[in-house]
């Protein structure tokens, strides 16, 4: 299983450069992030804006914290990858969210920012799945007492809806709801709905060159390797399956270099914690699938892209047809792939007050009011 996010940022976004050098360099966006950041300054008299570093699990991590009104409900974002932080970009999507939502981008251990605040020698061996898992409860339990919350709302987006799947399903009691963008249920199955998507998208098109690349990877997935997972992806997204109607995504990608939450050196490091993240953690989702968890006993949402082709939105929909919660519903995104925040904004600012109701943070009730699903 792979989260295209994860190599393609890592081979896209920003090439390797020594930091010391580039320390030394100017940074030509400089000016431009100053003023995003001048734009998306919270100055409402009960918001809150901050970056934080948390130790989770005895590893450092940076956690960014933005709200218009700390009354409102927590939402985290865990983000894809392995190893791509939603933090640089998420400037480009996520303001509109903080005048109803608390929103907590953390990069994992072992990625984007984080991945300077440690040993990598250290690290490595804790690079699980489960300590992952493990850091998002502990976060949790940090954001609920610095903010004084009971629960909060976690939203697990590609490879993050893996990590948010495993905290609904071993702590339900600590979220008013679980959404999964672009939800992972079973990678093995996953990967022959892409392949099979993507092999009949270039069979159609006459596409000469990715019929032969992608023919030579059967059988696929197989035992698949990462070099031979980015052979495929590179085609599904060349189809839309990333971006709906893109071949490619320069456009996102460069939006990390606007960020004003991420320096240059940080930016030119971040494709070496996805890199880092990536070997260590992708051979553990191999045969990774949540069909067997058939309850949750918490709310839980899926947001699917129409025409996401990384992850398959016909499994996350026979899946939450099928699993018992208190109560569920799901959103498609009729334009989008698989980067609905980006496609769909406004769709998926709506979809995500739709939802909102569960909590009412200053009552401290959970309302009964339930999303209708489209």
């Amino acid at each position: 299983m792979k989260t295209y996010v994860l190599l393609i940022l890592a081979c896209t976004v920003l090439s390797l450069v020594d930091s010391q050098a580039l320390a030394k360099q100017p940074d030509v966006y400089e000016p431009a992030r100053g003023i995003i950041a001048g734009l998306d300054k919270i100055v409402t008299p009960h918001g809150v804006q901050e970056t934080f570093v948390a130790t989770l699990g005895e590893a450092k991590q940076v956690v960014n914290v933005r709200g218009a009104d700390r009354d409102n409900p927590i939402l985290i974002y865990v983000h894809g990858g392995p190893g791509a932080s939603e933090l640089p970009f998420a400037w480009a999507f996520q303001r509109p969210w903080e005048d109803f939502f608390t929103v907590v981008q953390w990069d994992q251990r072992g990625s984007g920012r984080s991945y300077l605040l440690n040993d990598p020698t250290t690290l490595t061996p804790t690079m699980t799945l489960d300590r992952i898992r493990d850091d998002a409860i502990e976060l949790i339990e940090q954001l609920r007492r610095r903010y004084g919350k009971r629960k909060v709302f976690l939203l697990g987006h590609s490879f993050g809806s893996v990590i948010g799947l495993e905290v609904a399903a071993k702590r339900p009691d600590l979220l008013y709801a679980y959404i999964g963008m672009g939800q992972y249920i079973d990678t093995e199955a996953g990967e022959k709905a892409s392949y099979a998507w993507t092999l009949d998208q270039a069979q159609h098109s006459g596409n000469a060159q990715a019929v032969r690349e992608l023919k030579a990877l059967q059988p696929y997935p197989g035992d698949t390797s990462i070099g031979k997972i980015d052979a495929e992806r590179k085609w599904a997204n060349y189809y839309g399956g990333f971006f709906w109607r893109h071949n490619d995504g320069d456009f996102y990608y460069h939006l990390a270099r606007l960020s004003p939450d991420y320096s240059q050196v940080e930016r030119e490091n971040y494709d070496k914690g996805s890199a880092f993240s990536t070997n260590l953690l992708e051979k553990q989702l191999k045969g990774k699938s949540f069909v067997p968890l058939t309850r949750l006993d918490c709310p839980v949402f899926m947001f699917m892209g129409r025409h996401d082709a990384l992850t398959p939105s016909s499994l996350a929909e026979a899946w939450l047809n099928r699993v018992d919660a208190p109560a569920k519903g799901k959103v498609w995104f009729e334009n989008s792939a698989h980067m609905m925040m980006i496609e769909e904004p406004g769709q998926m600012l709506e979809a995500l007050l739709r939802i909102r109701p569960l909590a009412s943070e200053k009552t401290g009730s959970e309302s009964d009011q339930t999303p209708v699903s489209r």
